[in-house]
């Protein structure tokens, strides 16, 4: 992830603590951190050029990792594959991929896919538009496969002008411009059509984005639906409205679901003790965890771990 014309990699992996789940645990995890930031906060280059600039140091090109940014990559030729949170997309011509700070992914497959590949952090769109909102949320729809229709063409066009702009000589080029052209990109991503079984986040309202907001900040501290809604300000059933609107899910599942995905993350990614894992996440005895996760996966989680570090 490169400034075009420096051979430096742009992100650098940081320090994590390790006593902070939301940092990430074990998982190596990269800052936005270009060695010259022409625009502080985005980046744009090709996706060749990231693959290419990782194997000239020698990075394994299906290192697991996280991100502290958003990407948002718009393929346009050849073929490959990338895994987020154990979901492996084909990449092809026409599709679209967010990965969101937070999220744990590798390049499976790299092959032969090419496209634009945009880099920017939370705080870089501009604070007065509806894309100020897209980019505070952590979870979204992660691919879309665009194929060659109009959605295509228009994400493409815009991506065009992004890259026009980001290539001026750096004394004329505009972060206003960059932000506004981002902006559109996001909020002409978020007008496509969710794709079956993602739910519609925005159906919950704001009640819904708020109590996100606070699920992620408190995920590993309390599951207690009535815990959140106290802080939030409203009732169990007012959560449970909006996460049934906006999921189909009551308010406790989307709760254990995200400690759970988090959970699958550690187990998967890194070699710390179950009883670590679980402590992590506000298990103060392991074997609560043990149920907790077989309960939503279906299996306990040495044997969760072994499969998915085997297959690793």
């Amino acid at each position: 992830m490169v400034n075009r014309g420096h051979s430096e990699n742009s992100v650098i992996a940081s320090a994590v603590d390790a006593d902070d789940p939301s940092r990430g645990g074990a998982i190596p995890r990269f800052d936005f951190n270009p060695p010259e930031q022409r625009i502080p906060g985005f980046e744009i280059i090709d996706l060749s050029t990231l693959h290419e600039r990782r194997r000239r140091r020698r990075s394994r090109p299906d290192a697991v990792h996280r991100v502290d940014f958003h990407t948002v990559t718009l393929v346009t030729e050849g073929s490959g594959e990338h895994a987020v949170d154990f979901v492996t997309y084909p990449l092809g011509p026409g599709t679209l991929l967010w990965v969101r700070p937070g999220q744990v992914q590798s390049f499976v497959r790299p092959g032969t896919a090419n496209g634009t590949h945009l880099l920017f952090t939370s705080a870089f769109p501009p604070h007065a538009s509806s894309a100020d909102r897209l980019v505070s949320d952590w979870y979204g729809t992660t691919c879309r496969q665009l194929g060659a229709g109009p959605e295509y063409a228009v994400l493409s066009t815009l991506m065009g002008q992004l890259r026009a702009e980001y290539g001026r000589p750096e004394q004329t080029v505009s972060a206003e411009i960059l932000q506004l052209l981002l902006a559109t990109v996001l909020l002409q991503v978020d007008r496509l059509p969710h794709p079956e079984g993602d739910g519609d986040p925005h159906a919950g309202g704001e009640i819904y984005a708020r109590f996100r907001a606070e699920l992620e900040r408190s995920y590993a501290t309390t599951r207690r639906a009535a815990d959140y809604a106290h802080r939030l300000g409203y009732t169990v059933k007012t959560l449970t409205r909006a996460c049934a609107a906006a999921t189909g899910q009551p308010v406790k599942h989307v709760i254990d679901g995200r400690v759970a995905l988090e959970a699958r993350r550690l187990l998967a990614h890194t070699d710390e003790p179950v009883a670590t894992v679980a402590r992590r996440l506000g298990f103060p005895e392991p074997t609560n965890f043990g149920k907790f996760f077989t309960r939503h996966t279906g299996v306990p989680p040495g044997t969760f771990r072994q499969v998915h570090q085997a297959g690793g």
